[in-house]
């Protein structure tokens, strides 16, 4: 039994040590008597305790309760609005999850559509999404219909009067959103709270053309939006406190850790995770095996999936056009494979097309796929980088490689005050990327490994792929500040913040 739970534990837990020493404690217990296992049991809390694993938990617990806090708003004297009805525009996977969120809290909703069939479609997902949680055991019919009833469905705005708040979940388009934020301001009271779900665009840009801007923020939730945890909240300078604290509020209400952040492309998530993939891509072209890398940040890094496996969740056309959004804003520092717009002309977009990177069966299971091996030599081709041998790269160095990046960007992000304090970017990167949360979120593991083990990494890795893309790999000068002085990434810096 024993054996059984140790195996059990290894498999849920990958890499970790404490439940195996929970597991110590028992087998004492069972072999040699209670008096052995409660002494057992006080070396292995004693070991548990000095784990890296312990110290990654305990900060990400309190991390994760104190993104709620936000100077000069929740500590100004201001008093959260209730936000009784709230509206969704756009009924697609993103608008459907966030209107399924909204009535399993008993907040009453209304999606508008652009004509009854797209209503019929989005409501029909809610519906979906329901009975999904019915048929798991997780409520029960009658409390599904209760939800489904505190949705009404449109394709006008006669009844956005009575809205308290408007999130736009439309598609990536800025000429669009911005006629939606036009309509909106006309059809809404001027204490309408105007929210877009916008995972990349400028907030400013989107409200461009409302005389609105103290009441429009950013409310990006993550895919599938009834499920995932995090909501990123995204103010601009303009933004007023009010409209911060009333969506901290509803992200109560829903049931979501919120982390409120500044306007930049990507924001905090998207933008620190960028170089993800394309340091992968860069790894591909380079000689490595695609699933090779996957299986390292998986199976060894503790990852849910690697950034392979995570392109053909997300889509790569969905990839394709964030990627460029990144490209446009950063170009110094990204890395354009040809295999993204390789899968996309050979309409290998993921689990939506059943084949991207993997090929998927019937229920979404992913395999590798032999018949990728052309386009990846065509990638390698393109790219120069591949001299008929691959680096020899373990998995720590494998690791490395696709994450010091990532520290890199967050870095960046701390420096330019996007977010309020490091902590919230650990909050951030476990509850939407799935960054192990026994590892304390990036920024947490970052100062764990060391600030200046990091910088010198990253400089041996631009000189490992040479002055053309050294730029990647260049260390900004808050990670280099911290590694010289031996300051802890998770300080922070004093200057100014973005929010």
């Amino acid at each position: 039994m024993i054996a059984f739970a140790r195996a059990q534990a290894a498999k849920q837990a990958r890499g970790m040590q404490h439940p195996q020493l929970c597991l110590d404690a028992v087998q004492a217990g069972v072999e040699h008597g209670g008096l052995a296992g409660i002494t057992k049991e006080g070396e292995c809390f004693l070991k548990a305790a000095s784990l890296d694993t312990h110290k990654g938990l305990v900060h990400i617990f309190f991390a994760q309760r104190s993104t709620k806090k936000l100077k000069g708003v929740t500590d100004v004297g201001l008093k959260p609005r209730q936000l009784k009805v709230v509206a969704v525009l756009g009924g697609g996977l993103m608008g459907s999850g966030i209107v399924t969120a909204l009535v399993l809290a008993g907040v009453e909703a209304i999606l508008k559509e652009i004509n009854q069939k797209f209503l019929d479609a989005g409501l029909g997902r809610v519906r979906a999404n329901l009975a999904s949680r019915v048929k798991k055991g997780v409520m029960s019919q009658a409390a599904a219909d209760a939800a489904m009833s505190k949705v009404k469905g449109t394709i006008d705005y006669n009844d956005f009067k009575r809205c308290d708040m408007v999130i736009e979940a439309a598609i990536e388009d800025i000429a669009l959103k911005q006629k939606i934020f036009a309509d909106l301001e006309a059809a809404c009271r001027p204490d309408c709270i105007l929210s877009t779900n916008t995972s990349t665009i400028d907030i400013n840009v989107v409200g461009a053309k409302t005389r609105a801007a103290d009441r429009i923020v950013g409310a990006h939730f993550f895919s599938p939006a009834h499920i995932m945890p995090l909501l990123e909240i995204v103010r601009t300078e303009h933004t007023s406190p009010q409209v911060v604290l009333d969506s901290l509020a509803l992200s109560a209400v829903i049931k979501k850790t919120p982390v409120v952040v500044g306007n930049c492309t990507g924001f905090a998530v998207n933008r620190v995770f960028f170089p993800y993939t394309m340091a992968a891509c860069m790894l591909m072209d380079m000689g490595l095996d695609p699933y090779s890398v996957d299986k390292v940040i998986a199976g060894v890094f503790g990852m849910p999936m690697g950034p392979f496996r995570l392109n053909d969740l997300v889509g790569s056309d969905i990839g394709l056009h964030v990627g460029k959004n990144f490209v446009d804003s950063f170009p110094e520092r990204v890395y354009i494979a040809k295999m993204i717009p390789l899968l996309n002309q050979h309409k290998r977009l993921g689990e939506k097309t059943g084949k991207g990177f993997y090929k998927f069966d019937g229920k979404r299971r992913a395999s590798p796929d032999a018949d990728i091996a052309p386009l990846v030599q065509e990638s390698r081709d393109a790219a120069g980088l591949f001299k008929g041998t691959h680096p020899k790269m373990g998995p720590q160095q494998i690791i490395e490689f696709i994450f010091f990046p990532v520290v890199n960007e967050g870095c960046r992000v701390i420096a330019e005050g996007i977010v309020e304090k490091p902590a919230d970017l650990d909050v951030a990167t476990v509850m939407s990327m799935g960054f192990p949360a026994a590892k304390g979120g990036l920024i947490f593991w970052a100062d764990l490994v060391g600030a200046a083990y990091i910088e010198n990494r990253l400089k041996e890795f631009a000189s490992m792929v040479g002055p053309r893309l050294a730029g990647f790999f260049k260390p900004c000068a808050y990670l280099s500040e911290c590694a010289a002085s031996g300051r802890k990434l998770e300080a922070g810096v004093p200057a100014a913040s973005r929010l």
